[in-house]
């Protein structure tokens, strides 16, 4: 039995005050501006952890937006010893890609870069300099820029028929389908198409993997924002599953690579991957490539540009299924412009704006990538108080706050298509603050064939088919719970497509009929 006798006291009061000033140096340290920088405001924090257990209660746009709400759209945080400034303000997210993006163009490095088949060697997580700019020189100019984009029209719309051939037969047969995963069986097999050829013939397995390579995304999502102390809490803990999924994805990358090049003498040449393996060949190239570097551009091809325009299908079908006002008037438009004696086609995409109107209204209140990081290469001041953002701190903007800023949306929360319906001055400035595809330097290279192919998807099937909701008659648009990559329907409806077109669109078609 322990007595306290003055002894224990005595101790008992030592351990008290080592405990009391082991905080108090950690909050000090931790919380406290050095040499007088002026940092942004931050909210209280906890010791050792920072402000890590603001985050860990719902999707992490929805945490971030949940504190600037309650402290402010410009704020300092940080987790465990890493500064973070978060921006929930569409004014300042302007400031910065306006003023400092070149400051801002760092993705920052992480140790799981390590593990994915992509890593550093591709696009996205690539430094910016000399590699970066050759490597996009070369994707814009050969696969997605606006002269390769009008050469390989024909490819697309092969593919669009397709889909709309596919979706036929299973309404014929009343067969209920999952419209995200039918959106990203055209996305792949179009862009492997486009910088294949005919030769791409691995959409399947592409697709399959770039599933369980989102699913597992939240991992590498987190490091990339927190660096080293979460890889070292968390991070490791599916590190093997994540360079597992990834080596298996790069196997298969590297067997299309092999087809490919068996094949080298039936292509003539214009593909976007006979363009990187004559970098990849070419001793006096710009920048040299390596095939890890293909592999790599590749699976960021389809890893990112085949999930998030499926996601955005996905969720521009449950917005318009759920406002039955909003379907009318688009299929109004369609109507009078295509007719319905033949299938809606690209070339008709100017001719119909609310149908663009209703794919940035989709991309601004779900934008598939919630979160933007990047890192400060430099000092620098931001904002109208003049907060001095120091070198190494990691830039988190929340672009799902800052595309329901109610300081410049009305009625941010509602799904309302003809707010970009309005005039060219306003259509301009709200372009500035519209962050779907990013901003500057890092922006999204391929969001022109991203609109595209989301446009054509989605006019297609209000065009050609009624939509019946299994359980119901409105799509349940509730967001995936946890952290994710990209923001995902919780439920994924089942939905069956009933033809609303009795005349044979096929007759017209490039496809085959049969």
């Amino acid at each position: 039995m322990v007595t306290f006798d003055f002894q224990n006291c005595l101790i008992l009061t030592f351990i008290c005050l080592f405990t009391t000033l082991f905080i108090f140096v950690f909050v000090f340290f931790f919380t406290k501006p050095k040499n007088g920088i002026d940092l942004p405001p931050s909210p209280p924090s906890l010791p050792i952890i920072g402000h890590l257990h603001l985050l860990l209660t719902a999707p992490i746009h929805k945490c971030f937006h949940k504190i600037s709400s309650k402290y402010g759209p410009f704020l300092h945080l940080r987790i465990f010893h890493v500064p973070v400034v978060l921006v929930s303000s569409a004014s300042v997210a302007y400031e910065i890609f306006k003023d400092h993006d070149m400051d801002v163009s760092f993705r920052g490095a992480v140790a799981i870069d390590e593990c994915l088949v992509f890593g550093s060697f591709g696009l996205l997580r690539a430094p910016y300099g000399d590699y970066w700019k050759s490597i996009k020189k070369i994707i814009v100019t050969k696969g997605i820029g606006p002269q390769a984009l009008e050469r390989s029209r024909d490819v697309r719309t092969v593919e669009l028929e397709r889909f709309y051939k596919n979706l036929l037969d299973k309404a014929t047969e009343k067969q209920s389908v999952d419209i995200g995963v039918e959106a990203r069986r055209l996305v792949v097999n179009t862009l492997g198409k486009l910088s294949m050829g005919s030769s791409f013939s691995e959409g399947v397995s592409v697709s399959d993997f770039t599933v369980e390579l989102a699913a597992l995304s939240a991992n590498f999502f987190v490091a990339q924002i927190f660096h080293k102390p979460l890889e070292k809490v968390g991070i490791s803990l599916l590190k093997y599953q994540i360079m597992e999924v990834s080596h298996r994805f790069e196997e298969v990358l590297e067997n299309i690579l092999v087809k490919y090049e068996e094949k080298m003498d039936e292509h003539q040449g214009n593909e976007f991957m006979d363009a990187l393996l004559a970098a990849y060949r070419d001793e006096n190239a710009e920048y040299k490539i390596t095939r890890y570097h293909i592999k790599a551009l590749f699976a960021e091809l389809f890893f990112g540009a085949g999930d998030t325009s499926s996601q955005t299908t996905q969720w521009a079908m449950a917005e318009i299924i759920n406002n039955p006002k909003i379907l009318e008037r688009l299929r109004e438009e369609i109507d009078f412009v295509v007719g319905k004696s033949r299938l809606l086609q690209e070339t008709d995409l100017p001719k119909l704006p609310y149908l663009q109107a209703v794919i940035k209204e989709t991309l601004r209140l779900h934008p598939v990538a919630p979160v933007l990081s990047r890192e400060f290469q430099q000092g620098c001041k931001i904002g109208f108080g003049g907060f001095y953002i120091p070198e190494g701190t990691s830039l988190v903007i929340n672009a799902y706050a800052v595309m329901r800023d109610p300081e410049f949306w009305r009625d941010p929360n509602e799904f309302k298509p003809e707010r970009f319906l309005e005039q060219e001055e306003e259509k301009r400035d709200k372009a500035l603050k519209f962050l779907a595809f990013g901003a500057g330097r890092r922006a999204c290279p391929g969001s022109n064939l991203a609109s595209i192919l989301v446009e054509t998807a989605v006019g297609v099937m209000v065009q050609c088919f009624d939509w019946d909701i299994e359980g119901g008659k409105k799509v349940n648009i509730e967001e995936a719970s946890g952290l994710r990559f990209f923001l995902a329907l919780a439920h994924p409806p089942k939905c069956t497509p009933l033809p609303r077109i009795i005349n044979d669109l096929t007759s017209n078609m490039q496809i085959s009929s049969s």
